[in-house]
């Protein structure tokens, strides 16, 4: 059978996407995706010295623009994109320090999302079957998973000179959420994760005290924080004066918005893993015009906070994969609590001490199953792979996602990963045959 265009069909979901679950179990299923967005998204202001209160207070915001722009048809979580972090240090150094470069060129980005999406919504969406059949989706959606495997394994300490302790406390992460996942009955069912960051991070205080390695747990947050404090936002003008605009249009700026046709090539591929796991399809309902407007706009709501660019989260789109809870209602509590822990520094400093070993154990199996969707995208279309065309088309995107292929864009920006490995699928589709000659050999 050829291939065929993936249509909407009947999920498993648990709680299906307009669904408001029982006020009970509604906040812990929304902190759930707060654990499992957390790690990522400090992790990019710590590695280009924006402040982390504000990252979370601009996922939290970013996250409900979305949902609003969506219509609420899409349980999307947005965190801190890694996508722009070369981009974003070198116009800071490049302005001796000063953000006004990379922040303008943040909020540029946005508004290349939202041009965009505008062009779309005049174009129209047929297009997207042609050039996003099973065969280009199916490998795509494995790359996105399998590219984060190495962080996984870096985390759960399964690298040579990784620490003993650490490397059993994500063991037994990952095996609580895999049984509470198959074994477990009704409410525990749902919140594997969370059951898994408690019994790892109780593990991980527990062996050093029993003199099984060094310390784990990293709890030097708490020293400088405090009950309650405002986010450091970065406004490009002084509060009060709304004359005295700090933004920079330089090259330093225009360098950064190449890097957009990264994060566009992700947002189609991750909207794309979702629409799988949910049984629909997001990019003609409610459109790719939307999803991209609502990813913009709230890029660009950040940039102009000072904080990091946002893009759709992986890890919150294997939680749904693996809880079968993909409730929109329950994203909108995820954003909330992190704009309230944006303001409360010792619940912020508290999550900071998770330590990485918990985190990789649950990173395993969440991108585990997001690249597990790949193939059941493959499966689930029958892509025949006695055609040559469809083995050449998964065999260079798997091999240019995931063997570090890089396509420099200029100094600072550059295609690579599951963007890159996209473009070739995407090229390869469309100028390789549409069925193979049949041709005999005779001897």
């Amino acid at each position: 059978m050829s291939d065929k265009n993936i249509t909407e069909e009947k999920n498993s979901l648990l709680v299906q996407i307009d669904e408001k679950p029982k006020p009970s179990i509604w906040a812990l299923m929304s902190i759930q995706h707060v654990f499992a967005m957390f790690g990522a998204t400090i992790l990019v202001p710590i590695l280009t010295g924006y402040p982390v209160s504000v990252a979370i207070f601009a996922s939290g915001v970013g996250t409900l623009i979305y949902v609003f722009c969506t219509k609420r048809k899409v349980p999307v979580y947005l965190g801190s994109s890694f996508a722009y972090i070369a981009a974003v240090i070198y116009a800071v150094q490049a302005m001796g320090g000063d953000i006004s470069a990379a922040q303008t060129g943040l909020v540029l980005v946005g508004l290349v999302y939202v041009a965009v999406a505008l062009i779309i919504k005049v174009v129209g969406k047929d297009w997207i079957d042609k050039i996003l059949p099973p065969i280009v989706i199916g490998p795509m959606i494995a790359v996105i998973g399998l590219g984060l495997a190495g962080s996984a394994i870096s985390n759960a300490g399964f690298v040579k000179g990784g620490e003993f302790n650490g490397i059993v406390v994500a063991i037994l992460t990952f095996l609580t959420a895999a049984f509470i996942s198959t074994k477990a009955k009704g409410f525990f069912k749902i919140i594997p994760f969370l059951c898994a960051i408690v019994v790892g991070y109780f593990f991980a205080w527990l062996l050093p005290t029993l003199g099984f390695g060094p310390a784990i747990i990293d709890f030097s947050a708490f020293e400088t924080a405090s009950f309650f404090q405002v986010p450091e936002f970065a406004f490009p003008f002084a509060l009060g004066d709304f004359k005295q605009y700090d933004l920079y249009f330089g090259p330093e700026t225009l360098a950064m918005l190449p890097v957009a046709i990264v994060t566009i090539s992700e947002h189609i591929g991750d909207h794309t893993v979702l629409g799988k796991i949910c049984g629909k399809n997001f990019l003609k309902d409610p459109g790719l015009d939307r999803t991209l407007m609502g990813d913009g706009i709230a890029t660009a709501v950040s940039g102009f906070i000072g904080g990091p660019a946002n893009t759709t989260y992986g890890e919150n789109t294997g939680v749904i994969g693996m809880t079968k809870i993909g409730s929109v209602y329950v994203i909108m509590g995820a954003a909330v609590i992190a704009i309230v822990l944006s303001f409360s520094g010792y619940v912020s400093a508290a999550i900071q001490t998770i330590p990485n070993c918990v985190l990789g154990g649950m990173g395993i199996m969440l991108y585990g199953v997001i690249a597990s969707n790949g193939l059941r995208v493959l499966v689930d279309n029958q892509v025949d792979f006695s055609q040559q065309r469809n083995l050449i088309i998964a065999s260079a995107m798997l091999v240019i996602g995931l063997g570090g292929a890089v396509f420099p864009l200029g100094e600072v920006a550059e295609l690579s990963g599951t963007a890159l490995a996209a473009i070739v699928g995407v090229v390869l589709n469309l100028i390789l045959p549409a069925a193979d000659a049949e041709h005999e050999v005779e001897l």
